[in-house]
């Protein structure tokens, strides 16, 4: 496959296609909203962090075993994505157990997931 096949070649313009298109654009801050989601999901360390509370709701101890990483490490990543609002938690006396905000997080990361391996 030549890297021209990719090239659209014609002058034609679909304006009915076009003007839906655009009236259904979301704002800039929509997109840049987006962005910021997908770049936060966007680190190893954070992607594992949520295949682990896809599975069991768990506190940062056992996060930071099932990671072989450090409590603190741990800690800083799972800040970021409660403040971007992918992961919440719940006090249980000391403990704060760490858990996938919501089913869109939830279907969002198992959607990602189904489609890589569906790529194998």
């Amino acid at each position: 496959m030549s890297r021209n096949e990719f090239i659209c070649d014609c002058n034609i313009i679909h304006e009915d296609i076009v003007k839906s298109t655009l009236k259904n654009m979301g704002d800039e801050d929509l997109f840049n909203k987006l962005a910021e989601f997908f770049k936060i999901l966007g680190d190893t360390t954070r992607t594992k962090i949520l295949f682990a509370l896809d599975q069991n709701e768990l506190c940062v101890c056992d996060i930071a075993n099932v990671l072989g990483m450090s409590k603190s490490s741990i800690s800083h990543q799972l800040g970021t994505l409660r403040r971007s609002g992918i992961v919440k938690c719940r006090k249980e006396g000391k403990e704060v157990y760490y858990m996938l905000d919501d089913d869109h997080v939830k279907q969002l990361f198992e959607v990602g997931i189904e489609h890589i391996e569906h790529k194998k």
